[in-house]
């Protein structure tokens, strides 16, 4: 399946459950991928009690967007300090490769519990890639809120 042309904007929906490879290789869904996310930010990720829930998946726009967030903030603060400090070394970048996967980096993987599956969860303009048993966990939480949560729209 072709790549996304590169005028029409990504939209990161649905749930994939994918196989990982002994090379901790997964497979990004065809429509997920367009040139301009070739090279994509994966992020060591919080939920609730979890420090390192899943990864978070950040193309391009939306890291650069979260670095000037960061850079603005002021440098004498240390809760800024430490959130980029944690957000430095909890981070990475990974490429695409010819066959639409990503290598996810080994301590990222075993920290987030990611084995021979993968949970890739849309979330519109970013994705999260889960453990399948953390994922369900997650999921039961994102049900308990999903009353009030759809207030917020």
């Amino acid at each position: 399946m072709p790549s996304k042309p590169s005028s029409e904007p990504v939209y990161y929906n649905s749930l994939y459950r994918h196989g990982v490879d002994e090379k901790r290789r997964v497979q990004i869904p065809a429509k997920w991928r367009t040139p301009e996310t070739e090279v994509l930010t994966l992020v060591l990720w919080p939920k609730g009690v979890m420090p390192e829930a899943c990864l978070l998946v950040l193309p391009p726009k939306e890291w650069e967007a979260l670095v000037q967030k960061l850079k603005a903030m002021p440098f004498a603060d240390p809760k800024a300090e430490t959130l980029r400090r944690l957000l430095g070394k909890k981070s990475d970048r990974v490429t695409l490769d010819k066959g639409g996967r990503i290598c996810l980096p080994e301590a990222m993987a075993k920290a987030a519990a990611i084995g021979e599956e993968a949970m890739l969860v849309g979330l519109l303009d970013r994705f999260e890639i889960w453990d399948p048993e953390r994922y369900q966990s997650a999921s039961a939480v994102d049900d308990e809120l999903l009353p009030e949560a759809f207030k917020l729209i």
